[in-house]
């Protein structure tokens, strides 16, 4: 191979990369949380609700426990009951904020380079809900600290997600059920 080739080759491939994190992002009308604290928003959350895709499929039970680096990033530890397979997945993962740290636009990746984009789009004052938005219309979810949601809360974020243009009829609710996690709260 020429060196010809090999710098075009080069190139495109640094420029996949830059595009596809360039592609950790905030739908177009969605706002992510301003005076965001990351040490208060540390912790276990629930899964309420999510659109489903192939890394949670057939999972229920499922929770995200958060907990911050020596260099400032968030540890992400996935967890849910495959209960199609009847065993407990895991997936460890890491965030990283795309700007500013009082903004809650963050990027994660469990897939080493390649990062996708975690928005919290809607907060209560308390830290206890949380509303997420993907990098785009085909990635939201509802959390929680406990394993329900109020009507309120619930109705609320359910608004938010459809002024931003979420098709929230393809929500799944997700089933808690379980608490037998092997996961929760491993450090």
């Amino acid at each position: 191979m020429n060196t010809k080739n090999k710098i075009l080759i080069a190139a495109f491939f640094i420029s996949l990369v830059a595009l596809l994190n360039s592609c950790a992002s905030i739908p177009k009308n969605a706002k992510a949380v301003k005076n965001f604290d990351i040490d208060r928003y540390l912790g276990t959350w629930y899964e309420i609700a999510r659109f489903d895709f192939r890394f949670e499929k057939d999972l229920d039970n499922v929770s995200a426990q958060y907990s911050l680096n020596e260099d400032g990033n968030v540890i992400v530890l996935n967890s849910g009951y495959n209960h199609k397979k009847a065993e407990w997945k895991k997936a460890d993962g890491l965030a990283k904020f795309r700007g500013n740290k009082d903004v809650a636009e963050l990027k994660v990746s469990f897939f080493g380079p390649f990062y996708a984009g975690y928005n919290v789009v809607a907060l209560d004052e308390n830290y206890q809900y949380a509303l997420i938005a993907g990098k785009n219309l085909d990635y939201l979810w509802i959390l929680s600290r406990t394993k329900s949601i109020p009507e309120e809360i619930k109705s609320n974020y359910l608004r938010i997600a459809e002024e931003i243009g979420y098709d929230t009829s393809k929500l799944i609710w997700v089933k808690h059920d379980r608490n037998d996690n092997p996961f929760l709260n491993e450090k």
